[in-house]
């Protein structure tokens, strides 16, 4: 399936949301890469902040929800730290993390986890993984 970007996408209600949410101007970043190379969960995500933020400003909420990066995201704000145009990237993520969470979309299956596993866990990163990615 081809991604198509047009006036309609880049000024859609989701890009408005973001920035409403975030209280941060999209369009301020220019992609310089600081924040990804900055990123101490880099490793584990499918998609770079950078790459997040630059499907964020063309509207495409559809790739942003496929992509585990805002649910990898630890909320550091080194991106935040290092951007040279002071766009707080840890925000934006948050409120793609708050749109999709709104869509009620589960991004974990709870009886899906081995019951090692949750035995093994302390309760309380259970309870907020589970608040951070069920709906």
């Amino acid at each position: 399936m081809r991604t198509v970007i047009s006036t309609e996408t880049l000024y859609s209600d989701f890009v408005k949301k973001v920035e409403a949410i975030s209280e941060q101007t999209l369009p301020s970043c220019y992609q310089c890469g600081k924040c990804s190379a900055g990123c101490p969960m880099c490793f584990a995500m499918d998609l770079l902040p950078n790459q997040i933020i630059r499907l964020a400003q063309l509207g495409l909420e559809d790739d942003i929800t496929k992509a585990n990066t805002i649910w990898i995201c630890a909320s550091c704000i080194t991106c935040s730290v290092r951007c040279p145009r002071g766009v707080d990237l840890a925000r934006v993520m948050e409120a793609l993390r708050l749109i999709t969470s709104r869509k009620n979309i589960d991004q974990v299956q709870i009886p899906e986890i081995p019951k090692e596993t949750i035995a093994e866990l302390p309760q309380l990163a259970m309870v907020g993984g589970f608040r951070k990615l069920t709906a």
